[in-house]
């Protein structure tokens, strides 16, 4: 078996350095224009410092932490928050594609069927269909309160 070499802190931190051009086709930047000719914008990964300032930031509002998300990412054109809360939902939606994907946090359809398959997860969505919840509630429950419930809705009378 062949050793593998250790790798130091500089190596670690050389990705985060990292730009990545991305061409933007005319179709995501002006959709039903039928125009030709895109462009291309240079994206670098984010950082846990960046997903740490995003999530705070954003705690309320998915739709703030995809345009923080791009806005952090974003390195040519450097962009406002106010600018890129004014760009077109699929478009931004295009950007936030490629920022998961270069910063690593994506995930393949075999993982996120594997996280949908995951007890936790079926029991937080038996919650919320027979309860009438949302994500948001079902997600401050305890495990205790989430087996509470369970267990209850398993010993409810059929109807």
């Amino acid at each position: 078996m062949e050793e593998q070499a250790t790798l130091s802190a500089e190596d670690l931190l050389a990705g985060s350095s990292l730009t990545f051009a991305v061409e933007v086709p005319a179709t995501v930047l002006r959709p039903g224009d039928g125009a030709s000719g895109g462009g291309a914008v240079q994206l670098r990964p984010l950082t846990v410092r960046d997903l740490q300032l995003v999530s705070r930031a954003a705690r309320e509002s998915d739709s703030l932490l995809a345009t923080l998300m791009v806005q952090r990412a974003l390195v040519e054109p450097a962009m406002s928050v106010a600018q890129v809360s004014t760009l077109p939902v699929g478009l931004v939606q295009f950007l936030l594609h490629h920022v998961n994907r270069i910063s690593g946090i994506t995930a393949t359809s075999d993982e996120l069927s594997a996280a949908a398959e995951a007890p936790l997860a079926r029991a937080a969505f038996a919650l919320a269909r027979e309860f009438g919840w949302t994500p948001q509630q079902v997600n401050e429950l305890t495990l205790g309160q989430v087996m509470l419930h369970l267990q209850m809705l398993k010993e409810r009378p059929a109807s």
